[in-house]
């Protein structure tokens, strides 16, 4: 069990644990007819290249300034996951009945040009403000933003390592 605390560990439970919350979210979506909101794929794309980055990580993690590296944009990446988790969980929370911005920014549109090409991975249809389905209380966003927001410490575990 101690390897899970080396970088590689820390790289390899980041990955898995990414793919494993797409794998879920799909599931969900599927099992119990949720709409995805554009926030919501965009949490997707970032577990996504999460997981794509581990396994650029865990091959380069024999050198320490590489290993250092891949760990600070791996961390750059789960803090971007945790501030989208976070304003959606406003939105939630606070600003109820509202979409997800004011008007159709950059990445909306690349969330619809993503659904047109993979529907089932990347279709967006709910709206971001709507909790959905709730497990001990906390909404999928809520739980996201616990999970990037985990990742986002294990990163910096990784990058701060002497060894």
């Amino acid at each position: 069990m101690r390897w899970l605390f080396t970088p590689r560990g820390l790289f390899s439970a980041t990955g898995f644990a990414a793919l494993g919350l797409v794998a879920g979210g799909l599931i969900l979506a599927n099992t119990m007819n949720l709409a995805a909101c554009p926030l919501c794929i965009l949490q997707r794309m970032l577990y996504l290249l999460l997981a794509l980055e581990a396994g650029v990580a865990w091959a380069l993690a024999g050198a320490a300034s590489q290993r250092r590296a891949a760990a600070f944009v791996m961390a750059a990446t789960a803090l971007t996951g945790a501030g989208i988790a976070a304003y959606q969980t406003w939105l939630q929370r606070f600003a109820k009945g509202v979409s997800c911005t004011a008007d159709q920014p950059w990445w909306e549109g690349f969330v619809n040009w993503a659904g047109s090409q993979w529907p089932l991975m990347f279709e967006a249809s709910g709206l971001c403000s709507e909790a959905g389905w709730k497990f001990l209380g906390l909404s999928i966003a809520e739980w996201s933003l616990i999970a990037f927001t985990s990742m986002t410490i294990a990163m910096l575990v990784a990058l701060l390592r002497k060894n």
